[in-house]
């Protein structure tokens, strides 16, 4: 994509490559998947699922490089996914949702509310990714999933209406605030640089100053598209505890 979208201080002509990510939480009580990530037909025909869309976010994943395919890679089908997290729902962190349907699907309210209005697919709405049969959660503030502090969702709106991170407490690797789009790069959160495809700068502001509150009680920040962090992440078959 075009670099100044993320960083508006880089030249016109300038482009980025982002990774696009899902989380999977095994927790005694139920699988759960923070986003789903793009549809698999992207991979081959990207304008037949996002119109001209794909010509500004251009997808450069081979066939075979989704969320599904890749959980055949833990011996894990759709149908085990007791839980989908969607942090919100632009088209490239909802797009398999539908294919998880024996799960719930936790999403903001004000989220699909603006989803479920027309104009939003001007900005990366698609309703093929998100309205699907499957229950929904609609959650209006902090929403701890199973009681136990151990997965616990964050609104930090500004990106988008009602988007949500994940703060999730590992027994090994301590905690962690899987960001999304609240920080797409690390150089918006150590900068305070607000991206252009925000939808409230305003609420940003405020949704990055709650991030650095909470990094500084001892989270890690996983940002939503950083190349350079994604980079140093274990593959899905060496799993952090």
């Amino acid at each position: 994509m075009a670099k100044h979208i993320y960083l508006p201080s880089a030249a016109p002509e300038e482009t980025i490559e982002i990774p696009v990510s899902c989380f999977l939480f095994r927790h005694p009580h139920g699988n759960v998947l923070f986003d789903t990530g793009c549809h698999p037909t992207v991979a081959t025909n990207p304008e037949d699922r996002w119109g001209t869309l794909a010509r500004r976010l251009v997808p450069l994943s081979l066939p075979g490089d989704d969320v599904v395919s890749h959980l055949r890679r833990l011996d894990l089908t759709p149908d085990d996914i007791d839980i989908v997290v969607s942090s919100h729902l632009h088209c490239d962190h909802c797009g398999c949702n539908e294919f998880f349907s024996k799960a719930t699907v936790y999403v903001h309210a004000d989220e699909l509310a603006y989803a479920r209005d027309q104009s939003s697919k001007a900005t990366g709405y698609y309703q093929a990714d998100w309205q699907h049969p499957m229950p929904m959660v609609e959650i209006t503030g902090e929403v701890d999933i199973f009681g136990d502090a151990r997965l616990v969702l964050v609104p930090l709106p500004g990106h988008t209406p009602g988007l949500t991170a994940l703060h999730a407490v590992l027994p090994n690797s301590g905690a962690l605030l899987l960001a999304s789009d609240a920080v797409p790069l690390r150089q918006h959160l150590e900068s305070d640089i607000i991206p252009k495809n925000t939808w409230s700068p305003d609420l940003l502001s405020r949704s990055l100053a709650e991030i650095k509150r909470i990094e500084k009680s001892g989270a890690t920040v996983i940002c939503g598209h950083d190349d350079a962090q994604w980079s140093t992440f274990k593959p899905a078959e060496q799993c952090y505890d």
